[in-house]
């Protein structure tokens, strides 16, 4: 089923933490998450992230490494979903938490992101951990109903599935 994805998502790492925006607005307002934004007319995945993470952060150069898809299904549809980047820091200075017009940036342990009673969490529970841990690469697939989430699948990722590839 092709699905037109229209937004990025990227998780910094520095050691065990990782860099955490807390929404100031919809969707999402009020939780942690990491930092994206939605693809630009003509613009890569890799580039829209990669400009995202500066606009949000200040951070640029970063390596990113492609790590998958989150999609939404919804009443059975393939509504849209986020290309899942990480990248590590471990040799740059980056002091939070740290205001932006976005929210609020800080580092978060990796145990407290994904402790099971962790309510303000942007579902990251379900899919960070496999992320970072495996070299293989996913499509996450969230099935919503009345805005809680009702299921969640994690499957083999194959680019031919969806419209815009990658890279430039």
């Amino acid at each position: 089923m092709e699905v037109n994805i229209k937004y990025t998502i990227c998780f910094i790492r520095k050691g065990h933490e990782i860099l955490l925006l807390n929404r100031q607005k919809s969707p999402w307002m009020g939780t942690w998450n990491g930092v994206g934004g939605k693809i630009e007319a003509g613009e890569s995945p890799m580039d829209c992230v990669i400009r995202e993470v500066e606009e949000e952060t200040g951070i640029h150069a970063l390596d990113v490494k492609f790590k998958g898809v989150v999609s939404w299904i919804v009443d059975n549809k393939r509504i849209g979903g986020m290309y899942v980047f990480v990248a590590d820091i471990d040799h740059y200075e980056f002091p939070t938490p740290r205001s932006t017009r976005e929210g609020i940036l800080d580092w978060k342990d990796f145990a407290w992101i994904v402790h099971e009673e962790n309510v303000g969490i942007a579902n990251l529970h379900y899919y960070l951990q496999r992320i970072f841990q495996e070299d293989m690469v996913y499509d996450h697939q969230f099935v919503y109903h009345n805005r809680e989430v009702t299921g969640f699948n994690s499957v083999p990722y194959i680019q031919s599935t969806f419209e815009t590839s990658i890279s430039s």
